[in-house]
């Protein structure tokens, strides 16, 4: 093969793997055609380790970056799946909303009715952004980089 065959090009990408085919070649020369087996079989078993070696290497980050990707997800608040979940907490939050108001009128008032209303507006802000964290804008990304503690 002359170097300016691109079959050649995986070898030159790892200087040892030549060296070992050129010390192969120059060991069959000196040896002659009864080792060739001998020979080859080695090379070859060079080769497999070098490719077993690039295998686990690309497993392994490939694995790492699964492992990565699966702990952002679980960071990641869970959005909510059925209507119940969604919409519940408003409604009960409405419903109670009703005697809480009573209450708070007959004991403190319009300023007492102003800040149960508040109280209940606040708590339901609260739950729609856990369910919602795009809601708020400039919220830091809970995917993006985090500090290493």
């Amino acid at each position: 093969m002359s170097t300016l065959d691109p079959r050649d090009a995986g070898l030159r990408a790892d200087p040892n793997l030549r060296k070992d085919l050129d010390a192969t070649v120059r060991a069959r020369r000196e040896l002659g055609d009864d080792y060739d087996s001998a020979l080859v079989e080695s090379f070859l078993e060079k080769v497999e380790q070098r490719i077993d070696d690039a295998v686990d290497r690309r497993v392994r980050r490939q694995l790492a970056e699964r492992q990565m990707a699966t702990a952002r997800e679980s960071r990641r608040p869970r959005p909510a799946d059925s209507w119940g979940e969604r919409y519940g907490f408003a409604l009960i939050s409405l419903v109670l909303a009703i005697p809480l108001s009573a209450i708070a009128g007959a004991m403190a008032g319009l300023s007492g009715t102003v800040v149960t209303w508040l109280g209940i507006v606040g708590v339901n802000a609260v739950q729609a952004v856990r369910l919602n964290p795009d809601l708020l804008p400039g919220r830091p990304d809970p995917t993006g980089p985090t500090r290493n503690d």
